[in-house]
């Protein structure tokens, strides 16, 4: 193929160690450091914290698994668009490729960058200032909208990352391999002072608090934090054309990073349990900090809030890496904004699809609406991990003689059991937060007209 044909593709310059930094970098953000305190107050109990975190590790990697079938099979740009294409048909493909485009990655970025000003304000407390005050009812609760200092921070964050990214998908990868790898070693040494440094109580651990919700809503109240705190774990699909050896790095780091983090959330929470008793942590939203305050004095918590501030940054630019995928994929057949499906002539890189992201991003920031924001997240990305898993076993019926160089073990019951799972959490979610989830469905059934209109007045498509 000559140089011109190449010139207008996605090249595949990223090796294991950036792939596997998107994995672990994207899924460790600002979660583990203050969704505990959610969760204990859900279940009351540490076990039962416990038992959430393995629970909800064990399922995202029953996730890992049948996703890395599916991204050996076609690594291509885009992700869960292109398996549900494969196995469901274009309509449904699309939808997912729209959600995960203008509503799910967004949100997540938006929501991240709420988590970002959170830990700088503790540098910064005028961050906090309202700056202005927009007087109509489309603020939190329906009140005036308020704009803080803060936000305009966290746009700056974004606007950087875009910049990282639109230079070029080798120095994305190498802010990745670098910000992950630095905050790694922030985490591990927060595990360190607290397990080895800290004045703690094995007692803590026998401790019962009053829960509430409790009971089996309380389970899927905790689950939903944790999960929260897990995803991430398939966004290396997302980056399938950008990978080297697809067929063997794709699988390896989304399996490998996701029992990593499982490793790295337990132990992390062995500290906290370990330094605070259950009504501690009930009553301190910023777990990490609070932990590292008894360890360290005040250094402890500037410690924390340090970490959390790389982590966070991190997190949002694996997903300023993967995020700007499926809009691309979809652009490049014909059924998306066709500026979308465009690669930069100099640096090689989805250059509009960066900026949609960035724009759609600040403005959620603005919205002030964050606790909405990863609710609708989650639940709005369950329903499609649950169809992708459920299209290995679509796809080994449909087309059985796919060139597969990965197997998902223990095929069909893995992907069997993460869809039931799914589903019943998908149930409690919509019980739950019927709002935010109804939120969720309407921004994927909103790009129905798109579809329609994109079918009946088709764009060329730029794949080869």
């Amino acid at each position: 193929m000559s140089e011109a044909d190449n010139s207008d593709r996605l090249r595949r310059v990223l090796g294991f160690w950036p792939a596997f930094s998107l994995v672990i970098g994207t899924i460790i953000g600002s979660g583990i450091f203050l969704v505990s305190n959610d969760m204990i107050r859900a279940v009351g109990s540490p076990g039962m914290v416990f038992f959430i975190w393995i629970f909800g590790g064990i399922l995202s990697l029953l996730g890992a698994l049948s996703y890395g079938e599916l991204s050996a099979a076609m690594p291509e740009a885009g992700g869960e668009y292109v398996y549900l294409s494969a196995a469901y048909g274009p309509l449904l493909g699309f939808l997912q490729g729209w959600a995960n485009a203008l509503v799910m990655f967004p949100a997540s970025v938006a929501a991240k960058g709420a988590g970002f000003i959170t830990f700088l304000a503790v540098f910064f407390p005028n961050l906090n200032r309202i700056l202005l005050s927009i007087p109509l009812p489309i603020g939190p609760g329906g009140g005036p909208l308020d704009i803080h200092y803060g936000q305009l921070v966290g746009i700056g964050v974004i606007v950087f990352l875009l910049g990282v990214n639109y230079i070029g998908v080798r120095a994305g990868g190498r802010v990745q391999v670098f910000t992950t790898a630095l905050k790694m070693g922030l985490i591990a040494a927060i595990i360190f002072a607290g397990i080895f440094w800290g004045k703690g109580d094995s007692a803590h651990f026998q401790s019962v608090i009053p829960a509430t919700p409790g009971g089996v809503a309380g389970f899927f109240t905790a689950l939903v934090a944790a999960l929260w705190a897990y995803d991430g774990w398939n966004n290396a699909a997302s980056i399938g054309a950008d990978v080297e050896r697809p067929g063997r790095n794709l699988p390896l780091v989304m399996i490998l990073g996701t029992g990593a983090v499982i490793c790295v959330y337990l132990l992390i929470n062995a500290a906290y349990f370990w330094v605070l008793s259950p009504a501690e942590i009930a009553q301190n939203p910023r777990v990490a900090a609070e932990m590292m305050q008894r360890v360290l004095g005040v250094s402890g918590a500037s410690v924390v809030s340090l970490a959390a501030m790389i982590s966070i940054f991190a997190s949002m630019n694996g997903s300023f890496l993967a995020g700007t995928r499926p809009g691309y994929a979809m652009a490049r057949d014909g059924v998306f904004f066709q500026s979308i499906g465009r690669l930069h002539p100099r640096f090689h890189t989805p250059n509009a699809s960066l900026v949609l992201l960035a724009v759609l991003s600040c403005i959620l920031l603005l919205s002030g609406r964050f606790e909405d924001l990863y609710r609708t997240v989650v639940f709005t990305s369950w329903v499609f991990y649950a169809l992708t898993a459920l299209s290995v076993l679509i796809l080994r019926r449909k087309k059985p003689d796919m060139d597969r160089p990965y197997r998902v073990h223990g095929y069909p019951v893995v992907p069997v059991l993460f869809v039931l799972v799914a589903a019943g959490l998908l149930y409690s979610t919509l019980l739950t937060y019927p709002r935010e989830s109804g939120i969720g469905l309407g921004m994927i059934l909103a790009g129905l007209p798109f579809y329609f209109h994109w079918k009946r007045h088709p764009r060329p498509s730029a794949r080869k």
